[in-house]
């Protein structure tokens, strides 16, 4: 009885340490493993939730009028990845898992929306350069000519970031701004 009892201790122990990193109520957005990629801390100031202020741009050109959503990101998979999903006012949900492939030296980053669900999640890659996180993923521009749509987390600070999404060709001579947010940290980590 004593060595099932002990047998039974070391497994709750064994899987408590196996996810010590995920959310919870000490760390409601996770924490970073110290043994994953240092890359993990990329989007460490980001972590947490965010009041944010967001502007589309409509097929027109046009810009529709000012959308508030909630921005959420936390560390997941052990603190292994992150995770975000935003909370439109509009009722509209998205999000991201973000994971660093260190054989590539990239973050993949796939997508998912409640308003267009897909059996397949597109993925944005790219990296943190300087003092911004610049994702790629390749799209054509409607006259069918090659680029990508670039998103660009920027302006990063603890209390608030910045992002933008725009069409940019191959060259990044042509840069077509689609969607701006702004963000300002409700909860810090």
């Amino acid at each position: 009885m004593k060595a099932l009892l002990l047998l039974f201790c070391l497994a709750s122990f064994t899987l408590y340490s196996q996810n010590n990193y995920e959310p919870s109520t000490t760390h409601p957005f996770g924490l970073p493993n110290p043994e994953g990629p240092e890359q993990i801390r990329d989007y460490h100031e980001l972590i947490g939730m965010s009041d944010c202020s967001s502007l589309r741009r409509k097929p027109d050109g046009s810009w529709n009028p000012v959308e508030k959503l909630t921005w959420e990101f936390k560390y997941i998979m052990n603190g292994m990845g992150v995770q975000d999903q935003t909370m439109i006012e509009n009722g509209g949900n998205a999000g991201s898992i973000r994971q660093f492939i260190a054989d590539s030296n990239r973050w993949y980053v796939h997508y998912y929306s409640s308003k267009l669900p897909s059996s397949a999640l597109p993925a944005w890659e790219g990296n943190k350069k300087e003092d911004k996180i610049i994702l790629y993923r390749d799209q054509k521009a409607p006259n069918g000519m090659e680029g990508s749509y670039k998103i660009t987390f920027y302006d990063i600070k603890d209390e608030s970031f910045k992002w933008k999404g725009e069409w940019v060709d191959k060259t990044e001579k042509i840069v077509y701004p689609t969607w701006k947010i702004e963000c300002v940290k409700r909860k810090n980590k």
